[in-house]
């Protein structure tokens, strides 16, 4: 299973494949009740072309070349700001270690959320959590009941669209909220969803104990 919004250069889709006839034929199954007959498509031709240059062009080395470079650059930048990452980092992202650099945030005050909140407050660079606000769990009181087995913020890299001096801004960025890392403040839920909550839920600061 492949999103094609990742390497395969493209804005939209991607493609499961199999070699298994009967699992293709249950697959199609599923995409006939939920999106349309498979001779539809699914995607707009322009996306569908798109898709298969992007395929051919993401095998070049020095495309390849050039995706590992700068997440290695960036990976530098941020240890050099005092972040640790989970090593060792991807060409499609990384993942910043929210709850070791925020340790006076309990998970069901979301360091995770709050490491993205700061990244865009201080330098409008959007993240994405992947902590307890996406795997943990309360009961109806708002007790915490499970947390993710990490608090992590994920960094991802677009392709073809930032250049070096971006990165560096990253980290700059980074560097100012770790020197200050005990003025960052958590959040708790105020409204959320049944399922995907970390998508639609509504939160709120909770101020620094000090």
């Amino acid at each position: 299973m492949m999103s094609a919004k990742k390497d395969g250069i493209v804005h939209i889709g991607g493609f499961i494949g199999t070699n298994d006839p009967e699992l293709a034929q249950k697959c199609e199954l599923l995409l006939i009740a939920t999106e349309g007959f498979a001779t539809y498509g699914g995607l707009a031709g322009r996306d569908l072309d798109m898709m298969a240059q992007g395929l051919t062009e993401v095998t070049e080395v020095s495309y390849l070349a050039e995706r590992a470079e700068i997440a290695s650059h960036l990976a530098h930048r941020v240890r050099a700001a005092g972040v640790d990452i989970v090593e060792p980092p991807g060409m499609h992202a990384l993942y910043l270690n929210a709850g070791r650099l925020l340790p006076h945030i309990p998970p069901h005050n979301y360091p995770g959320h709050a490491l993205a909140c700061q990244l865009y407050l201080e330098g409008g660079i959007r993240s994405a959590e992947l902590g307890s606000l996406y795997l943990g769990e309360e009961d109806e009181h708002g007790n915490p009941i499970k947390s993710a087995p990490y608090e992590l913020v994920r960094l991802a890299l677009p392709r073809r669209v930032y250049t070096r001096s971006h990165y560096d801004h990253v980290g700059e960025t980074l560097a100012k909220i770790a020197k200050n890392a005990d003025q960052v403040y958590g959040f708790r839920i105020t409204e959320q969803s049944p399922i995907l909550r970390h998508f639609r839920a509504t939160l709120e600061p909770v101020p620094v104990r000090r």
